[in-house]
């Protein structure tokens, strides 16, 4: 354990340099976060299919419990149960388009992490810039407890719990708990907790802070006192057990039948009384319980969708909670939102609405959300939808911004309605969500035959929790 030790010691020291001009001191977050003994108790595991290039190298690093798909290296780095998704890497000889350049790829594309701590972590590869199309890289970087890294390449970087970077290149930067970022690039930048941030070039910038106290009670973290708490750390905590038979027992038969063009993961929970249609994805440690999820919808990687009804073709984001709603078709629900109606003040949610990526909508009164509405920010009833909402085609019209309670919104309205709209359909095409058993074969189909290996570290001695330098090659 020893070495382990060290190994955490030398990734701290790596990114407190990276953030000297931002004066921010990772040492506190580092320890007692996470208690050693876990790291040497769970295995890794990998998966095998036709369709995603098997390539792995991991060398003086920890792995416990995560899962990789696709080409990757993992180098002087602790991953503990985070999900590297691999599955929207590039090939050589694709061509990637960037406004008027076709550029040419010329190696498969492979995610590498290095001297960086990820914690519950999604990675998912699918990448922007074109200045490393064949290398999607993490290095320096410490992400807390469920933090998203979607095509986003960081280096020298701190996420902050539940926080979020989306096709965005980070450099030596700070993002804060429970914030969102989508703005290309940043580089020496401090993201307050709660922020969320979505910019393109000079066609808009959209900008919402929750007030703090609002947002402690959801996501909060506080120096020796262990992992993050809050209302939605609590959430995840009390359906902990249920995973726990997912990945202790080998053969695991599912108590639903699973449609054509459909697909559960193996390391998903699925419960009682729930229901999937045709095209549905169900990724891993998504948690599924009675609950109907319509022809072609997708609960992504650490979705949560309890007591709920998702009519069709909705897009549940990475890490969203939807519990004791209901959902029209074409609803995208973005990362890491939470969404909790309750038996006796249910949630609905009208057909191709927009819910914004970290939304939290917690409910005192039962709630409507008319169909074609873009939804920000905190909401418990009806008074602070007024606040939080607008109908799609009203901010379509938007042409110099919009000021409307903690929400700043600069630019052009109708590219950004346009580009959330755009990234959705990609979404569902991506997902298998059209297919019609010949055509618009996606990753519902393409996941159907996956086999997983798993590999373990040393079970004790000074390399304890360590795995030995491992080459996997077709």
């Amino acid at each position: 354990m020893k070495q382990i030790e060290n190994l955490i010691a030398r990734i701290a020291q790596r990114i407190n340099i990276n953030l000297r001009e931002l004066n921010f001191n990772l040492t506190p977050y580092i320890q007692n976060v996470l208690p050693l003994g876990q790291l040497a108790k769970f295995y890794a595991f990998y998966g095998i299919t036709p369709h995603h290039p098997l390539n792995f190298h991991f060398s003086h690093s920890n792995l416990a419990g995560s899962y990789f798909l696709g080409k990757c290296r993992v180098d002087h780095s602790v991953l503990y149960k985070s999900d590297i998704r691999g599955d929207e890497l590039k090939r050589k000889d694709d061509i990637f388009l960037f406004g008027d350049h076709r550029i040419p790829v010329y190696e498969d594309e492979r995610i590498q992490i290095r001297d960086s701590f990820l914690i519950k972590t999604l990675v998912h590869n699918y990448s922007h810039d074109p200045e490393s199309l064949e290398t999607f890289f993490i290095h320096d970087t410490m992400s807390m407890h469920y933090a998203n890294i979607h095509g986003s390449p960081t280096e020298g970087c701190f996420l902050g719990t539940f926080s979020t970077v989306d096709l965005t290149t980070a450099h030596d930067c700070v993002i804060g708990r429970f914030s969102y970022v989508q703005v290309g690039e940043i580089s020496h930048i401090h993201v307050e907790p709660g922020t969320i941030w979505i910019k393109k070039d000079k066609a808009f910038n959209f900008l919402y802070r929750y007030p703090r106290q609002k947002l402690d009670s959801y996501v909060n973290f506080k120096f020796g006192e262990g992992p993050p708490r809050g209302i939605i750390m609590d959430f995840i905590q009390e359906r902990k057990s249920d995973f726990k038979r997912v990945f202790d027992e080998i053969h695991l038969e599912l108590p639903i039948t699973i449609p054509p063009g459909a697909s559960v993961d193996r390391f998903a929970v699925i419960k009682k009384k729930t229901r999937i249609s045709e095209n549905v994805l169900v990724a891993q440690r998504a948690y599924i319980q009675n609950s109907f999820l319509g022809k072609g919808a997708n609960a992504q990687e650490n979705c949560y969708i309890v007591n709920s009804h998702l009519d069709g073709y909705d897009v549940t984001a990475h890490g969203a909670k939807i519990i004791e709603a209901r959902l029209g078709k074409k609803v995208f629900v973005g990362f890491n939102s939470f969404l909790r109606g309750t038996p006796d003040y249910p949630l609905t949610i009208g057909e191709g609405c927009i819910v914004m990526p970290h939304t939290l909508i917690d409910l005192i009164e039962p709630l409507t959300i008319p169909s074609g509405h873009l939804v920000w920010g905190y909401i418990s009833n009806s008074h602070d939808l007024k606040d939080h909402s607008i109908s799609l085609e009203e901010f379509s019209k938007i042409k110099d911004g919009l000021v409307m309670g903690e929400l700043l919104f600069e630019g052009d309205g109708e590219q950004f309605v346009e580009g959330f709209q755009h990234r959705i359909e990609h979404i569902l095409e991506a997902n298998g969500a059209y297919f019609d058993g010949k055509h618009n074969r996606g990753h519902a189909q393409q996941n159907q035959n996956i086999s997983f290996n798993t590999i373990q570290p040393y079970p004790d001695g000074e390399r304890e929790g360590l795995y030995s330098t491992i080459s996997i090659l077709p």
